[in-house]
């Protein structure tokens, strides 16, 4: 919308200042006058617009026209010389003569034309010169603006015909014609270039009762021109700019009929020009009622409905205002947004929010997948637990998401913006386990750093730490972490006085702590500590149903890991997917999919059941690599047993594509014994997760 400053606010800016206020065409944003209490500078202050005393200070780059309706020359030159050159300079007499002009001439014509004496004080005081002439071509008005560019008094004027007066004058061809010609040039017989709009006067049934012309020196008018935007050229921009739009744009009339629709409306709707322009506003909608209707009985707009329209049905939002003008209904503008798209960029935040993490913890609440009884009652629990400062222990097998469930506890809690931090009780050795978790001063053992080092809970201090594998700690280590939960403090390695620490720690294991403790293994204390909010996770086979969502997810990440497109599982897959028990749960079955996908053809975006060969002879492979060899010749009960053991870790692994954790859980081992007898039997192990 185009910015307007008025100068000059008495009745006539005041004027102009009512008809842009109601018309909201146009933006007036600054209204100039000497005097602060005239009518139009208290209407300005009213309705919020800027004013002042004068209108240098507003000559920039956000004014687009200026109407100068002061009456004074001077004023105008000035304004012509100092405005932009972009700027329009519009008199107010152009702006103001044809409204005020029809209202006058409508009095006129009621009263038979006998008053019109009493307008000539208002005809006289515009600026241009004006000529109004009967249906007989005999002048009727002629102001004093005339008398100056025609050479002729008043009253030598009046009563003439109008050719006897102005020999060029094309008057009575209007009366004839009955159309208006505008901003045409015309030399008089003094000399003087003109710029004349000559207008026909009918009343509404039709009867001709006069023709008048408006004239201004051509001086002033063609610089008028040059800077005035015509009504056509308007047209072709808001043309151009509803054209230009990506949502799809309808307009109906008073009546409910089309009038305008936009390529886009062709494109989302799948309906032509042809099948809305003229026809009813319930012709694009195949589901739901016309909004456009509605709108138009209630002049009040509606926005966020959701319909569907077209022979497609597309499924769309419509927002439609009605469009009113001086306060009468003249029709309804709607704006239809394709929902395929919103969704689609909905889909696409989504991906990206996964991507995209600035924490530590990387994972929430939104990107853990739980639809079965056993599982929502799990993320209920731990959205619960991550509102509290309590510890939560997180049981569950191997692979089923405990690591992401302590990363969503600790996004979803008040420690959020401080330090997440993951520590394997199992990977790290017990002579390593204190020191890493708790630091140690200088000098507290060999090689130990000058100054000493922090360790791991003073390090996540006012954060979260997350203890994996809790069940394999030591018996001293066991103690030490008692005294965490109990006193909020640590003791360095070699050292004496106690740090204090605010720290929430969320433990994990896949053992059963409750055997430990009846083996002497586990101190039943700590235990009573860190099960203060237990969470069970259930296995992926107590859960299928998630299994069409868990691959949709697990898919999208594979894409991105590898940079390939594939889009689904088969329906045939899917139900062999649903079929298998998962012993190793949700990382196995993103270990099968990810190796389905390596192995597939750049063109190809569906799994099938020949890219999982593997699954087909799961159970069967089980059973095969369960089978051991007959005992050997020559050797030892003892040097048998190795070998037994040997062979059965060595297939174990093989069986669980190298799931250590799984391979100890399946065989009863814990996970530091495990890694023992991998070294103590030289077992390969490279390449396996």
């Amino acid at each position: 919308m185009q910015n307007v400053m008025i100068v000059g606010a008495g009745k006539g800016g005041t004027a102009i200042l009512k008809i842009l206020l109601e018309t909201k065409m146009l933006n007036v944003k600054v209204m100039i006058d000497r005097n602060h209490d005239t009518p139009g500078i208290i209407l300005a202050k009213r309705e919020g617009i800027t004013t002042g005393t004068s209108w240098l200070p507003f000559l920039n780059d956000n004014i687009d026209i200026i109407i100068e309706v002061t009456g004074d020359e001077y004023a105008f030159q000035e304004l012509r010389k100092m405005k932009r050159k972009n700027t329009v300079l519009i008199p107010g007499s152009v702006a103001f003569l044809i409204s005020k002009l029809m209202e006058e001439k409508e009095e006129l014509v009621k009263k038979h034309r006998n008053e019109s004496y009493q307008h000539d004080l208002i005809f006289n005081s515009i600026d241009d010169g004006m000529v109004v002439i009967d249906p007989n071509g005999i002048i009727i008005l002629y102001n004093r603006r005339a008398e100056e560019m025609m050479g002729y008094k008043r009253e030598f004027a009046i009563g003439k015909f109008v050719s006897e007066v102005i020999s060029q004058s094309r008057l009575p061809l209007i009366l004839q014609s009955r159309r208006m010609e505008v901003n045409q040039e015309m030399i008089l017989e003094n000399g003087r270039k003109i710029i004349t709009t000559r207008i026909p006067i009918i009343e509404e049934n039709g009867t001709i009762i006069g023709a008048f012309a408006v004239f201004k020196d051509i001086t002033e008018v063609v610089k008028l021109a040059e800077e005035i935007t015509d009504l056509k050229e308007i047209q072709t921009m808001l043309q151009a700019i509803i054209h230009s739009s990506d949502d799809a744009i309808s307009v109906v009339n008073e009546n409910g009929q089309g009038i305008l629709i936009n390529p886009a409306y062709t494109r989302i709707t799948g309906l032509s020009q042809e099948q809305v322009i003229g026809k009813p506003a319930t012709a694009d909608i195949s589901e739901g009622e016309s909004m456009h209707m509605q709108v138009l009985k209630t002049r009040r707009a509606v926005r966020g409905v959701a319909m569907r329209v077209g022979p497609n049905k597309k499924e769309v939002i419509v927002n439609v205002a009605p469009i009113i003008v001086k306060g009468k209904l003249k029709g309804s503008v709607g704006v239809i947004h394709d929902m395929s798209e919103i969704k689609s960029l909905s889909r696409e935040l989504t991906r990206a929010r996964q991507i995209i993490r600035t924490l530590e913890a990387k994972y929430t609440f939104e990107d853990i997948i739980g639809k079965s009884e056993e599982m929502v009652i799990a993320i209920e629990q731990a959205k619960l637990g991550a509102k509290t400062p309590a510890t939560v222990l997180l049981r569950g097998e191997s692979g089923t998401g405990k690591e992401l469930f302590a990363h969503a506890i600790h996004n979803a809690s008040d420690r959020k913006y401080n330090k997440f931090i993951r520590v394997n009780c199992a990977a790290i050795s017990e002579s390593l386990l204190e020191s890493e978790l708790f630091g140690y001063e200088e000098g507290a053992f060999s090689g130990a750093r000058r100054g000493g080092k922090i360790g791991i809970f003073e390090e996540a201090n006012n954060g979260s730490i997350f203890l994996d594998e809790i069940g394999e700690l030591s018996a001293n280590t066991q103690a030490k972490l008692l005294r965490v939960l109990q006193e909020h403090e640590v003791l360095r390695v070699g050292g004496t006085k106690p740090v204090s620490i605010n720290v929430r720690i969320i433990a994990a294991t896949n053992v059963n702590l409750e055997k430990g403790i009846a083996q002497g293994t586990f101190r039943e204390d700590l235990y009573y500590r860190l099960n203060r909010m237990p969470i069970q996770i259930p296995p992926l086979r107590n859960r299928k149903e998630e299994i069409p969502l868990l691959c949709e997810r697990l898919i999208q990440k594979i894409n991105r890991d590898y940079g390939r497109n594939v889009e689904e599982v088969m329906e045939t897959t899917m139900i062999q997917l649903m079929e298998y028990d998962w012993p190793g749960n949700v990382r196995e079955l993103e270990n099968i999919l990810g190796r389905a996908i390596i192995f597939m053809n750049n063109y190809e975006t569906s799994i099938r059941i020949e890219h999982l060969p593997e699954l087909k002879n799961k159970q069967k492979g089980i059973k095969q690599n369960m089978e051991i060899e007959a005992p050997v010749q020559g050797k030892s009960l003892a040097e048998m047993l190795e070998l037994y053991e040997s062979k059965l870790i060595q297939q174990t692994l093989n069986r669980l594509n190298g799931n250590k954790t799984l391979t100890a859980k399946t065989l009863g081992l814990s996970v530091r014994n495990l890694y023992y007898k991998l070294e103590k039997h030289k077992l390969e192990t490279n390449g396996m997760q």
